[in-house]
């Protein structure tokens, strides 16, 4: 059995590197620096384990929002 992803419905897909892993005992946080600039993921510290994400690893950030909110500057 393959643990490939064959397909996926999400639109947003940001192809990248991960720059930056701030580890926590349950959750951290992976900044993957894309072609459009940084994009921050907060995943379990588990999930990076199980990915054997590094600094360097290739990674694509799947992005899903339900809600985006404008402010005025």
């Amino acid at each position: 059995m393959s643990n490939a992803i064959k397909a996926i419905n999400v639109r947003n897909q940001f192809r990248g590197k991960v720059r930056e892993i701030i580890r926590g005992s349950v959750v951290s946080e992976i900044d993957v620096e894309t072609p459009f600039g940084i994009v921050t993921s907060v995943i379990t510290t588990r999930s990076v384990d199980e990915l054997d994400l590094r600094i360097g690893s290739d990674v694509v950030a799947l992005v899903k929002a339900t809600e985006v909110s404008i402010a005025k500057l």
